[in-house]
């Protein structure tokens, strides 16, 4: 007779994610040091900085000459330091280099999202949110995932450092303590960039809501206009907000889908994905088809499909990259993430590509990665800027790609 085991093995799985959990701090912990703390150290030498600032370098040493902007610190040796992003940040302003939006341009709301998982969403997410800090702009990043990798990514250990009360859950919840979502929002290591935390205990909204919406009633609608507005309030102190949903078709995804006004969805080179995304565009379209009939009423700025993780060496990649642009057209923005050990490197130590303060691979990796990361998200910052009616401060080279 076999003896049936299921019970002892399924009664593993708490101690392995327990054992897991502790992993995930020790890892935290090691990746930040000295000290168990994020930091942000990247500096940018006065070359950079005339370059991200679209200005000359004599510009910015006459106005440290002229006290207008302070010399960047120099070490015991007296060689320059660089500056750091609260510096660039101040150069901006002081030079008038801000590209902040008009008290009258609409801030952008966009959503990462695709019902598929494994296709870099919450990659996308961090790596275009430290892209619009460099280029200094106000970004708050709200993870709606339970997931939560867009919150480890930013330094904060879901399991031990979040609790729910400082999630999205409080707002949401069938019986909320909260009628504001300025409760829940986190300062980063970033001083432009905002975060909105996540962890595990937020998948208790889709338990509560799918009940609720099970028997009927206006309690989903309710809920949808409820993340609409909050986020929108939100909105005014910020010039981007980029929301990180969970990747499937649950009563969050569709909150966040109405609460944005525009949306990117990142897609791998490879068959599956592309039929996936396919689906989830047909499920998107009836969707919105749905609430539409309900009441509420969803457009957005921008509909655009980005595509992640490619790999210019293998053909299978490109291959697929040609049925995407056959597909969709213009909708594709023409350039891809690539798929890089760079970004993997970062990961390892919970940052993103630009926080890294050196290479971690050969200096070729690094400029190369940073390279298509700047020319990828480069292209939403066009999208984002033209609802305001000006041309971006990023590469204009790539608005003629931006239609």
């Amino acid at each position: 007779m076999v003896q049936n085991n299921y019970g002892s093995e399924a009664s593993r799985i708490g101690a392995l994610a327990q054992a897991g959990e502790e992993m995930v701090e020790r890892l935290r912990r090691t990746a930040f040091l000295p000290g168990a703390r994020k930091g942000l150290q990247v500096r940018f030498g006065i070359a950079e900085a005339a370059e991200l600032l679209r200005c000359s370098t004599n510009r910015i040493r006459m106005a440290e000459q002229d006290g207008r902007l302070p010399p960047a610190p120099e070490s015991e040796t007296g060689r320059r330091l660089g500056y750091d992003i609260s510096a660039l940040l101040n150069m901006r302003e002081v030079l008038g280099a801000s590209p902040r939006r008009r008290e009258q341009d609409p801030p952008a709301i966009i959503a990462v999202q695709n019902f598929k998982g494994g296709v870099g969403k919450s990659t996308l997410t961090t790596h275009l949110a430290h892209y619009l800090g460099i280029a200094g702009y106000r970004v708050l990043v709200v993870d709606c995932d339970s997931q939560a990798t867009t919150t480890t990514l930013f330094g904060f250990n879901p399991h031990f450092a979040i609790r729910q009360e400082e999630t999205l859950y409080p707002y949401l919840a069938l019986e909320p303590t909260e009628d504001d979502l300025a409760y829940a929002v986190k300062g980063t290591v970033w001083p432009n960039v905002d975060l909105i935390p996540s962890n595990l205990q937020l998948f208790d909204v889709e338990y509560e809501l799918a009940a609720a919406g099970s028997r009927g009633g206006s309690v989903l609608p309710a809920r949808f206009r409820k993340l609409r507005e909050g986020l929108a309030k939100l909105a005014r102190n910020y010039d981007v907000v980029i929301l990180d949903p969970p990747p499937a078709l649950g009563t969050i995804s569709l909150a966040v889908m109405q609460a944005a006004n525009a949306l990117l969805v990142p897609l791998a080179a490879t068959t599956p994905d592309f039929c996936s995304t396919v689906q989830f565009l047909s499920m998107m379209d009836q969707v919105l088809e749905q609430l539409s009939g309900a009441g509420i009423e969803v457009d957005y700025d921008f509909v655009r499909l980005m595509c992640s993780k490619f790999d210019a060496n293998d053909p299978s990649h490109s291959m697929v990259q040609k049925v995407m642009e056959q597909a969709f057209g213009p909708a594709l923005l023409p350039v891809s993430l690539l798929e890089s050990a760079e970004i993997s490197h970062a990961a390892l130590r919970m940052m993103t590509v630009y926080e890294l303060e050196r290479p971690v691979g050969t200096p070729k990796t690094h400029k190369r990665c940073r390279q298509n990361l700047d020319e990828a998200f480069a292209q939403v910052e066009q999208l984002i800027r033209r609802r305001w009616g000006r041309v971006s401060a990023g590469n204009p080279t790539l608005l003629m790609g931006v239609v």
